[in-house]
């Protein structure tokens, strides 16, 4: 082949790549856009992308935004914040099953105090196939202002359905029960729950305290509630006042696996045996919950939870654009997974 003359200082176009495969630009574009019902023979398809691979030539976003009215991004506004594990796993999951239906996911970082309209305006200034975000970031006007620049779907992720829009329904009070249900069922009469301290994951912390507050009601069981952050003089002290208390807590869960580790060495530390003295339950079910010595309990979600499920359902509602509050996907459905920590 021969290459196209071109401005050394530009990247190339879908022109650059039609000169020099030899067929027109709209070839080009149903070749890379792989749009259905075109017949393109495969010679002249291998010979599009050999051009195309050749002048390194990718198709640009934002032109092909401004034809349609939208990208194929999927905008998840995320706060700046560390975010655990088992977020990074489903995201992963997500992502690759959005990428084969032929969306992309992009996370936004930034303060998670941004909400409503001033907030959607700069999400949608990606213009976004769909939004992904904390149903409290949202506003009826929010929605509005992002349908009206061409979102198809806005989703909020949120502890119940939202009023504005379809809603990915994350129940944490279910995660709580779970694991009070199975502290008491194994015999533990005095209960403790994690809080953790920090801002972004106090209401996660709160909703799955008030599902062991309510199991234990319900059982008659008293539960201590303790507001930690994730350090370990503040672990120390805890496990410290319970070693020196004749009626301390007998299981604690730790809000999740990554407490549950910091409980672990320190109720060890302060010479507590685990599960002798305090049985411990974490959540999530990371992998390396098992590995450690004794093996955690956890919760883990199941089922519903699947980012693969999700995608597809997210993909429905882009296609469809649907906007009934009245939609929603239940994410989380629990079990226990009982090892030797309780």
């Amino acid at each position: 082949m021969k290459l196209p003359s071109s401005r050394p200082d530009r990247p190339p176009t879908s022109v650059d790549v039609a000169r020099l495969a030899g067929v027109s630009q709209a070839t080009v574009s149903y070749v890379l856009n792989d749009a259905p019902g075109v017949r393109i023979s495969d010679e002249t398809r291998a010979k599009v992308r050999a051009a195309a691979d050749e002048l390194g030539y990718a198709p640009h976003a934002s032109a092909r935004a401004l034809k349609t009215g939208r990208s194929d991004l999927v905008l998840c506004p995320v706060p700046d914040v560390a975010l655990g594990p088992l977020f990074g796993i489903w995201i992963r999951e997500l992502t690759a099953r959005l990428g084969e239906l032929g969306f992309r996911l992009v996370l936004l970082q930034g303060d998670a105090a941004e909400r409503g309209v001033a907030a959607a305006r700069a999400w949608a200034e990606w213009r976004p196939a769909a939004v992904l975000v904390q149903a409290d970031r949202l506003t009826r006007a929010a929605v509005r202002q992002l349908h009206a620049a061409g979102t198809a779907a806005v989703v909020a992720i949120g502890p119940e359905p939202s009023a504005l829009t379809p809603t990915l329904v994350f129940d944490d009070v279910a995660i709580g029960r779970a694991a009070a249900r199975h502290l008491a069922e194994r015999g533990r009469v005095r209960l403790a729950a994690v809080v953790p301290s920090e801002p972004v994951l106090g209401d996660f912390g709160e909703r799955r305290f008030g599902g062991v507050a309510a199991e234990a009601t319900a059982r008659g069981l008293p539960v201590e509630r303790v507001d930690l952050a994730f350090d370990e003089a503040g672990a120390a002290a805890v496990a410290a006042r319970w070693a020196a208390a004749p009626d301390r807590p007998d299981a604690v869960f730790a809000y999740n696996d990554e407490y549950a580790v910091l409980m672990l060495r320190a109720l060890q530390d302060a010479g507590l045996d685990v599960p002798g003295d305090v049985a411990l339950v974490g959540a999530d079910d990371l992998p390396w919950a098992a590995l450690l010595r004794p093996r955690i309990s956890s919760v883990r979600i199941i089922g519903a939870g699947s980012a693969g499920g999700t995608a597809d359902w997210i993909g429905g509602l882009i296609r469809d654009r649907e906007r009934s509050p009245a939609v929603h996907r239940e994410l989380t459905r629990v079990e226990i997974v009982p090892r030797e920590s309780s």
